[in-house]
């Protein structure tokens, strides 16, 4: 039996091709997996588990129908839906997990995580990491009305651009966006583990350089990117 890992979703209505696309991978090849694991950013932005959103009633519908057949659906909070709470994971009838969180695949145990942690080059985009993981910030910003809470999200994703825009023209887009080597073989080390699978990057590749095998999943921005593993081995493919 194959498991399978996505990330980087960034379900959004301004991308209904995407959306649909995932709905049927979900209803086709997900329901013959052994499990199902998204490791972040199943939505460009989330903001609370009150937003009525269709994307997010059609995308809860297809897991719970797909955990409903017997196959456990496990999320964890990416940098674009890290408010993403229990009880829309109830809806959706996934499992959150902690990241980084280590699970036995096949055998081996494997580190997974979203990846942004890795980018320990951006300091920028840490510092705000860590502002908003506070749970006094989170609480404060939930209880905000439901349109202050969607403008913020709106600015913080203008922001985000501008910030990307000018490490770009800098020439720094590359080295300071990705998985930075000297975190990577820390992680390896401090599990004690020799296989890791992220996403966050946008850059999907295995590498097998830095004190194990990292597996970094694709974003679906044009099309979809799935991961998976079987007790031979492992392989990333596109839709």
């Amino acid at each position: 039996m194959t498991t399978l890992f996505i990330s980087d979703l960034h379900l959004d209505p301004e991308r209904p091709a995407i959306t649909g696309l995932f709905g049927r991978f979900v209803e086709e090849e997900a329901r013959g997996a052994d499990a199902l694991y998204i490791l972040g950013d199943l939505f460009e932005a989330w903001v609370g588990d009150d937003d009525p959103s269709e994307a997010g009633a059609f995308v809860a519908g297809k897991l719970h129908a797909l955990a409903g057949t017997g196959v456990p659906v496990y999320f964890m909070r990416g940098n674009r839906d890290f408010l993403l709470g229990e009880d829309y994971a109830r809806r959706a009838g996934m499992t959150i997990l902690p990241d980084p969180a280590v699970i036995l695949l096949h055998g081996q145990p494997t580190l997974l995580t979203h990846g942004d942690l890795l980018c320990t080059g951006d300091t920028a985009y840490q510092q705000f990491r860590a502002q908003t993981r506070e749970p006094k910030w989170q609480a404060q910003f939930l209880s905000q009305p439901l349109p202050a809470r969607l403008a913020f999200a709106r600015q913080a994703r203008a922001a985000s651009q501008a910030h990307q825009g000018g490490l770009a023209s800098q020439g720094k887009m590359e080295s300071i966006t990705d998985a930075a080597p000297g975190a990577v073989r820390e992680w390896f080390a401090r599990y004690g583990l020799d296989r890791m699978i992220h996403g966050h990057t946008h850059r999907p590749k295995v590498h097998d350089d830095e004190g194990g095998t990292r597996i970094v999943l694709g974003d679906w921005y044009e099309q979809g990117s799935v991961l998976r593993v079987d007790p031979e081995g492992a392989a990333l493919v596109t839709l």
